[in-house]
């Protein structure tokens, strides 16, 4: 039995032989085998370049894989660090305090630039009312002056309580003192007397 089998096989392998001479002496059979080893060839190409972008690609999710494991171990060995978390909670409590701490003072400061310019303006002001007065002064002087330079009278401004001064008069040198009690005279009374006294 196992003659027979051996035989049947020889005989196939034979046959095919036999097709396979016969395949290959024509020319138009030859020329289609090469072709399908070139196509065979490209294709073997295209499939390597395909196998070499897959294996890439496998290496980019493996390597964001162990990115995200590296990722969970930081998470999970940050979750030990409450300490440090509890410290830098502590430090920007600190660092608020102190913000509002400098927010007080900064309002302070404020306060005492804004009264300062209150003050200052206020001492603008009356410097303004001083030379106001300096000038009118000044004015009321030299009008004083020609009214001496006019009626050759110097009032004594001291005493407001009555109307006294002196008569100058250049000429003889003579400086003669007068005095009256608004009291007892009436101003037109004391108006003739100064005129008399002048023109004497």
């Amino acid at each position: 039995m196992g003659d027979l089998s051996r035989k049947i096989d020889v005989e196939k392998l034979i046959s095919f032989s036999d097709d396979l001479i016969e395949f290959l002496k024509n020319e138009k059979d030859i020329n289609n085998l090469a072709q399908c080893l070139e196509q065979s060839k490209a294709l073997q190409s295209h499939c390597d370049a395909d196998y070499n972008d897959v294996q890439k690609l496998l290496q980019d999710y493996q390597t964001k894989i162990d990115a995200c494991k590296q990722k969970e171990n930081e998470a999970k060995s940050g979750a030990a660090g409450d300490a440090e978390i509890d410290l830098l909670q502590k430090e920007l409590e600190e660092e608020l305090q102190r913000e509002r701490l400098h927010g007080e003072q900064l309002r302070v400061i404020t306060d005492e630039i804004n009264d300062l310019e209150h003050q200052r303006v206020s001492v603008e002001e009356r410097r303004q009312i001083l030379k106001k007065l300096e000038q009118e002064e000044l004015r009321a002087q030299r009008k004083l002056s020609m009214y001496a330079s006019v009626t050759n009278i110097i009032p004594n401004l001291d005493d407001q309580s009555k109307i006294s001064g002196h008569i100058v008069e250049r000429d003889k040198k003579v400086v003669e003192k007068f005095e009256f009690d608004p009291a007892k005279e009436t101003a037109f009374d004391t108006c003739n007397s100064l005129w008399k006294m002048i023109n004497l």
